[in-house]
């Protein structure tokens, strides 16, 4: 499986690209849905299951000039108004350095890259010629490869707990049967 193979995927899904189209809809800049909406969609496919329920979708986006996180509940609001039946999360890139003590990030490739694993760092969008497109850091080798490992933010020693206590939390490898969790 590679990134085409992953694109198809979503395209053949009616229920993603329904969320695709929504997000599209908003008009945010340098967006994209990601992290366990792509994951599982591929992760699924690997292990031949139908789909796994998410706990949530994932909206990043990357707009310097207006930060409030209220800006992000206005969004989900608008989004839950378009569709309620979808668990949105939206979250702005352009703030979410501070919650992981770093420099301010340049773009929502860049807040993707210091998401906690590899195969988390990844983001789907629709480009302005409707085509769906992959943002992803790391490319797709961990994720379709069954691999979590940590993204290097995340492999320091002040950080690899973290990294750690998500992995046992998210408990993965119980729906997935065949990843291979990197451990320290």
């Amino acid at each position: 499986m590679n990134q085409q193979d992953i694109i198809k995927l979503i395209q053949n899904d009616e229920p993603m690209m329904h969320v695709l189209r929504i997000v599209e809809s908003l008009g945010l800049p340098d967006w994209c849905v990601c992290a366990g909406f792509v994951r599982s969609k591929v992760w699924d496919s690997l292990h031949g299951f139908k789909k796994t329920r998410l706990p949530d979708v994932d909206v990043v986006y990357f707009d310097p000039d207006y930060t409030d996180e209220s800006i992000e509940k206005e969004y989900e609001r608008i989004l839950k108004e378009l569709d309620a039946s979808v668990p949105w999360s939206v979250k702005n890139q352009a703030r979410m350095h501070i919650k992981s003590g770093q420099a301010p990030y340049t773009s929502t490739a860049e807040g993707l890259a210091n998401f906690t694993e590899v195969c988390t760092a990844i983001g789907v969008y629709v480009d302005s010629n409707g085509d769906v497109t992959l943002v992803a850091p790391y490319g797709v080798d961990d994720l379709v490869n069954l691999i979590v490992r940590p993204t290097p933010f995340f492999t320091s020693e002040d950080k690899r707990t973290i990294y750690e206590q998500r992995i046992a939390a998210k408990n993965w490898k119980a729906t997935w049967h065949r990843l291979s969790m990197v451990h320290s």
